[in-house]
């Protein structure tokens, strides 16, 4: 007798060959929400203060911006870290702030910033708690998400801490149950109607609606596609999953609603009764709809990039519906995925938020920095306009970096389009270092509207990276990263045959180093020397 169409022999066959996908994780279209189109610029409190930060600090900040020329030179954003909130959330489960630290709560706070010409940004942690063991925002998205919104935040820093996998496991579902918002009937629709792949099949159970329901979702290896549901209006509808009890594990199933994917967790089950109801809001168009149900996680990396998606649709929903209930203008969130690099949010990042996190927290110490650069710089295809990798926030004028080392790292970060998110004490910041990040020609190249990353061309002990600029331009970095001064030569028409910088060859070149204002000209290759843990910046 053959299963789902198959020959008993392939079905078994299939049954024992491990991760086979049917289930593709797929998160839809790039995250597109009309910010971040280059670099997000600002300061955040963690690197400096990490849990001594209260709202005067946060203010004096957000002054010390405006009054020695980092808004003027682009840094917009004032970014709250971790310790900002209060164990407690309030009455109603809001997150709020630290009742004594932040005692006039965000909101005021965020309204104080604004005046002063400053967006503000806030953390949370795709967790149950936070790296601080404060309240988090996993399995509160949507909750957390429109409070943030309410209060005018504008960036949003989503940690990686206590983190918790999603189940690889599928609810059995015997119907699907579709009814207009506000209404009390409509549509059932039993599981005998969906087309099966993979290990899916039909079960029969007495005890259910319709006298059967659908397994073999687990762990990516099967797929029901309800192709046929034809509604005579368009609009938001309730989608319920009708599921037969079993098991005491969690459960977690997507349904891909016409390509867009509507999370469910299923919580462990008591068995007063055979049957559980499980919600969402849909969106069905007018004629034909089709709902694919699976569950794709197998893999941490599935789970959590399913759970930063989540947490990105309801950031764009809710500052959506606050501005539709204020009757003003949208302020979208500046989503920034602080996931540490250890699931490649580099491969799905721009479909889930902003910015990305490459690798694990920097520290103000040269070989860390250095580490955190050369990964990065092999990232160069996964970035663009409106998704970033992110290498951590700037370490310029903590610890005991020197003048030299401060240039580089700073100019490391513009040349891979990282956000440029200083972590210093603005209020009492040193000349030297306020002048590095607010070099006009670095922070050019940074911004430049093509998006394109720089690439390492050459590593070794000199680095040398090529960055497409507008206009046909390309800056070349030439980086030392060791002590003593070290001459070299470099080939700009060797760097001309490279595909992705597309620089133009030519017969000579004319270049302007952007730290000194030293202009050159090459007929193809130029001398140069480079200070110890130093570099020189070339437009060419």
């Amino acid at each position: 007798m053959k299963r789902n169409g198959m020959c008993p022999t392939c079905y078994l066959k299939m049954l024992l060959t491990p991760g086979k996908r049917t289930a593709k994780l797929d998160l839809g279209e790039k995250y597109d929400n009309g910010v971040a189109l280059t670099p997000p610029m600002g300061w955040a409190s963690w690197n400096t203060f990490k849990n001594t930060i209260d709202e005067d600090l946060i203010y004096e900040t957000g002054q010390a911006m405006v009054e020695k020329g980092l808004l003027d030179a682009g840094y917009k954003f004032i970014n709250i870290d971790d310790n900002w909130h209060s164990n407690m959330r309030d009455g109603e489960g809001n997150l709020q702030g630290d009742l004594v630290k932040f005692k006039s709560g965000i909101p005021a706070l965020v309204a104080k910033l604004n005046d002063l010409g400053l967006k503000c940004g806030i953390y949370s942690s795709n967790g149950t708690l936070t790296c601080e063991n404060l309240p988090a925002s996993l399995h509160n998205e949507e909750k957390d998400a429109l409070n943030f919104a309410k209060w005018g935040i504008e960036y949003f820093k989503y940690d990686y801490c206590h983190n918790e996998r999603y189940s690889k496991y599928a609810p059995l579902v015997y119907a699907l149950e579709i009814v207009a918002v506000g209404e009390k009937t409509g549509k059932i629709i039993p599981c005998k109607e969906a087309k099966l792949d993979g290990l899916a099949k039909f079960m029969p159970e007495k005890r259910v609606d319709g006298g059967y329901y659908i397994s073999g979702l687990d762990k990516a290896r099967g797929v029901a596609k309800f192709d046929q549901i034809v509604m005579e209006e368009e609009g938001d509808y309730v989608l319920t999953l009708c599921v037969k009890k079993k098991g005491w594990y969690q459960k977690f199933l997507v349904a891909k609603v016409n390509g867009k994917n509507h999370i469910f967790e299923i919580p462990q089950q008591k068995f007063f009764n055979t049957t559980a109801r499980f919600q969402q809001i849909i969106h069905l168009n007018k004629g034909v709809n089709v709902i694919e149900l699976s569950n794709p996680v197998t893999s941490r990396a599935d789970s959590t990039a399913l759970q930063y998606y989540k947490m990105g649709q309801a950031l764009k929903k809710a500052t959506a519906q606050v501005a539709k209930e204020r009757g003003e203008e949208e302020k979208p969130i500046t989503y920034s995925i602080c996931e540490w690099g250890f699931n490649k949010p580099y491969k799905w990042g721009a479909k889930a938020g902003n910015l990305w996190r490459t690798t694990g927290d920097i520290r103000p110490i040269w070989v860390w920095i250095v580490m955190i650069y050369r990964h990065t710089a092999k990232l160069y295809k996964y970035s663009g306009a409106g998704g970033w990798n992110d290498p951590d926030m700037l370490e310029v004028g903590n610890g005991n970096l020197t003048y030299e080392q401060n240039k580089s790292h700073f100019s490391l970060w513009c040349m891979l389009n990282a956000p440029l998110i200083l972590g210093n004490d603005l209020r009492s910041v040193k000349q030297d270092v306020l002048d590095i990040v607010t070099n006009k020609n670095m922070i050019a190249i940074n911004q430049d509207p093509l998006g394109k990353q720089a690439k390492l061309i050459k590593k070794g002990r000199i680095d040398i990276l090529a960055k497409p600029l507008e206009g046909g331009k390309t800056a070349i970095c030439v980086f030392n990263s060791k002590k003593g001064k070290k001459k070299v030569t470099v080939d700009l028409n060797k760097i001309a045959e490279d595909k992705y910088v597309q620089m133009n060859r030519k017969n000579s070149y004319t270049l302007v180093e952007q730290w000194s204002g030293e202009i050159l000209q090459s007929d193809g290759k130029f001398k140069c020397e480079v200070n110890g843990y130093g570099v020189k910046v070339f437009v060419v």
